[in-house]
């Protein structure tokens, strides 16, 4: 029991309350509160003043999920069968697996009705919903609905907090070489000293896998792997769709026409994410990876396709296969590191591909070039090709026969220091002897530079063929700057960084020097850096006017590092200069960082992709139900991942925040579809009805509760009036639904009240709670009083009863 009192001039208000577990029966009605609420008032007049009541009545709609839930379950087994089920590798799921809205409320309103108009007792009611004049609804949202695509990006997000490796995952280390068996180590060398070809099979599928089937299979029993050969194939080929064919198509990138073009904001979202571009291998890597881990052996599975990946990027290293799914060109430093990686080892082939045709295509030109020249400059001609390649090759088997060609390079290699000494003469780069370099033969041009003539002997200047710069990936850019950071400041260390940044200036002034015989540095420096080369006009001796040129006050300076450089540059054409960029060392750096990463560092890598992928898929389902609140927080979302994604190493925390956002928004979405497929937006005939049950639909996701327009008359009160009615139907018994009339026929009698009066009883279930309000205004406590507002408010639902009254009293005449 409650009490209180109010105080004012002249007047006091008492306010009781009453709360009971269970309803006294002659109180379920309007007749008897109204005997409750005369007798609290105790009014001496003999006429009662008329007391006004306002009603409202709940239902509750609950059982409509099996007719009404759009969303199927996704079809797993149709992926390998090859038809298209509820998913597709690359292709992220969608929607909640349960009905997102659980309860459907119905509130029906009386506001102004008096005590002599309606009749609602034990025996007989009034009180029809289909006529109250006022219908308003609430949808009651479930709580946490499970939704895939949250679920996908959650548990793709779990795998990072995982310790493992992949060896650890898998058993015994399936990258080891098969050279480990071999326990005798004389055979060590015959490895490197016998090198044999070894046959290149063609790329397909079955080919694709086949050392790591083999190799899987000496360690545990193929049934045990934990993807099936119809998945791993079926991904495989999605991955690289070049695999089907028998030859590998030369194109770097495999663009579908299906994909945004590469102007449009969705496309470029992964400058704002870093992840990957939309149509890049390491995008269609990460939904792949995802889908496994939800659907196809979790955590091993994953491990297993990334086993095979590595594998397949070897395979590719080694026989000149370029990686589909990726734009040419040097690493993308806006992407994440893992695509950069893949981007570099691109670079890696493509290089060696080159190298390797131009050798096939230059063997017989190179003997005989190479033994015509003079044996003064046998090294140097021979000399700095390809680098250490037997080195760096050495035990790797599956190279082109043409590869370990370079074995007998290696022993000029060793000499070619000492044989340019003496051969090309140790002052041949000095002002000194520009006579003896003018002698050489020209080498490594590529065209003529415009009217530009060298500066002592009047030739045309030629723009030599220079080496490309190397490509670096982002952390190899910031080891770099470290170890540049950390030479300090000294005259020293100065040095050493000027000696260590300028290996590309030092091969292009070779290969300008080998192009053009008798060059000096002033004539480098015209074509190579001409703001540092500055003209005057000038009056000579017989008064004619002339151009005088001169370097820059910066290239005088003593012991300058130009002058320095060009000093020691010896002229040697690109292709047989030292490698700045070495493949193959660069490759296998590539392939040993892919093959060490664990399913953890893996799944941070390319989480920034699954994000990526997550939005734009929530962006093109919003794009269908067009809902304006979406749209919005879809932007936050953008804004909010671009910020924490730009980090190398995100806070869990917010990683976290990013995926509750998205699974956020897939369930407003998968609510919205709930409530169009209920309220059958898409069946409307006429325009505009669609538009305002749109209208409708949309105020419910956002408003707590809806004014229906029209009541039961309306169009939404009618769809509505009809889900109860079929909930009814479905809740008694066969008999006497079998005896009713189906909804439509419900429908066409909707007009005509008498009928559908007789009817209205089954139409809805029992309220599932009952307001109302009853006020009056009479003198109290003597009739002479003044007449002032007497209140009481009650409420009834299943297992409670409440009674809320205010009753005024007059304390000046009483």
């Amino acid at each position: 029991m409650y009490v209180g009192e109010c105080q004012g001039p002249g007047v006091r208000t008492d306010f009781e309350m009453v709360h009971l577990r269970k309803v006294p029966n002659q109180y379920t009605h309007l007749s008897g509160l109204l005997d409750i609420f005369k007798s609290k008032i105790g009014c001496p007049l003999t006429p009662l003043p008329p007391v006004s009541i306002a009603i409202r009545f709940t239902y509750v709609l609950q059982d409509w999920q099996q007719y009404f839930w759009p969303q199927q379950p996704p079809d797993i087994d149709a992926l390998v069968g090859g038809e298209v089920g509820g998913l597709e590798f690359g292709k992220l799921p969608f929607g909640a697996c349960e009905d997102p809205i659980s309860e459907l409320h119905l509130a029906t309103t009386w506001p102004h009705l008096t005590e002599g108009i309606i009749v609602d007792n034990d025996v007989y009611s009034d009180l029809d919903p289909l006529q109250a004049p006022h219908w308003s609804v609430r949808v009651r949202k479930a709580d946490n609905p499970q939704c895939l695509l949250g679920d996908f990006v959650t548990e793709f997000f779990k795998i990072c907090r995982r310790k493992e490796s992949t060896d650890e995952i898998l058993g015994r280390s399936t990258f080891e070489e098969e050279g480990r068996e071999i326990a005798d180590i004389t055979h060590a060398l015959s490895k490197l000293t016998e090198p044999a070809p070894v046959p290149i099979h063609k790329l397909s599928v079955s080919n694709m896998v086949h050392t790591a089937k083999k190799k899987i299979r000496k360690h545990r029993g193929v049934e045990e792997s934990p993807l099936n050969n119809d998945v791993l194939n079926t991904i495989l080929l999605f991955l690289f769709p070049d695999a089907a064919s028998e030859k590998p198509v030369d194109g770097t990138s495999s663009t579908d026409n299906s994909n945004p073009p590469s102007e449009s904001e969705d496309y470029n979202l992964y400058n704002q994410f870093k992840s990957a571009p939309s149509d890049s291998l390491t995008y269609k890597l990460a939904l792949c990876l995802c889908m496994i881990n939800f659907y196809h052996g979790g955590l091993k599975g994953v491990a297993h396709l990334w086993q095979e990946f590595v594998l397949e990027m070897r395979f590719r290293w080694e026989n000149n296969f370029l990686i589909p799914g990726l734009a040419s060109g040097p690493p993308d430093l806006r992407c994440c590191l893992l695509h950069q990686k893949l981007q570099m080892l691109n670079c890696c082939i493509e290089r060696k591909k080159a190298r390797d045709e131009g050798k096939k295509t230059s063997t017989s030109d190179n003997v005989t070039n190479t033994w015509s020249v003079d044996a003064r400059k046998t090294g140097d001609q021979l000399g700095p090709d390809n680098l250490n390649d037997a080195d760096k090759e050495k035990g790797e088997m599956g190279k082109s026969w043409d590869s370990w060609s370079d074995s007998e390079e290696e022993f000029f290699e060793c000499l070619s220091d000492t044989e340019e000494l003496k051969g090309n003469g140790q002052d041949s780069g000095k002002k000194g002897a520009p006579k003896e370099m003018a002698n050489l033969k020209p080498e490594g041009r590529l065209h003529q530079h415009g009217k530009l003539t060298l500066l002592h002997n009047g030739e045309p200047l030629y723009i030599p063929v220079t080496q490309e710069p190397a490509p670096m990936t982002e952390d190899l850019l910031e080891e770099q700057s470290e170890v540049l950071a950390k030479l300090g400041t000294s005259a020293e260390g100065a040095h050493l960084r000027a000696r260590m940044q300028s290996a590309c200036l030092l091969s292009d002034m070779e290969s300008f020097k080998a192009a053009n015989p008798g060059c000096f540095l002033e004539d480098f420096v015209r074509w190579y850096s001409p703001r540092d080369y500055i003209e005057e006009e000038v009056i000579d001796e017989k008064g004619n006017v002339v151009l005088k040129g001169e370097l820059s006050a910066r290239m005088k300076i003593p012991s300058n590092m130009w002058v320095e450089a060009w000093e020691t540059a010896k002229p040697i054409p690109a292709r047989r200069q030292r490698r700045l960029f070495d493949d193959t060392r660069e490759a296998e750096k590539v392939l040993h960082y892919l093959a060490i990463q664990k399913p953890a560092d893996l799944a941070r890598h390319l989480l920034p992709c699954v994000i990526h992928a997550a939005v734009l898929k929530v962006k093109e389902e919003e794009s269908l139900e067009n809902i304006s609140s979406v749209k919005k927080i879809i932007k936050q979302i953008i804004s909010h991942s671009s910020k924490v994604l730009h980090f190398p190493n995100p806070e869990d925390k917010k990683l976290e925040e990013i995926i509750h956002q998205i699974t956020n928004v897939e369930a407003i979405i998968a609510r919205a579809r709930s409530l169009k497929a209920k309220f059958g937006t898409e069946k409307c005939e006429q325009e505009e009805e669609k538009e305002d049950l749109e209208r409708f639909v949309n105020c419910l996701l956002e408003q707590p509760e809806v004014l229906v327009s029209g009541a039961g008359r309306g169009h939404a009160g009618r769809i509505i009036h009809k889900l109860f009615v079929n909930a009814q139907r479905l809740t008694e018994s066969s008999d006497e639904a079998a005896a009713m009339a189906p909804p439509e026929e419900e429908l066409k009698r909707m007009g005509i009240p008498e009928e559908r009066r007789q009817n209205s009883v089954s139409d809805f279930p029992p309220p599932a709670g009952r307001e109302l309000i009853l006020r009056a205004t009479v003198p109290r406590p003597a009739p002479y009083s003044k007449a002032l507002p007497q209140r009481m408010y009650s409420v009834l639902t299943k297992e409670d009863f409440r009674l809320a009254g205010a009753f005024s009293s007059d304390t000046s005449f009483f």
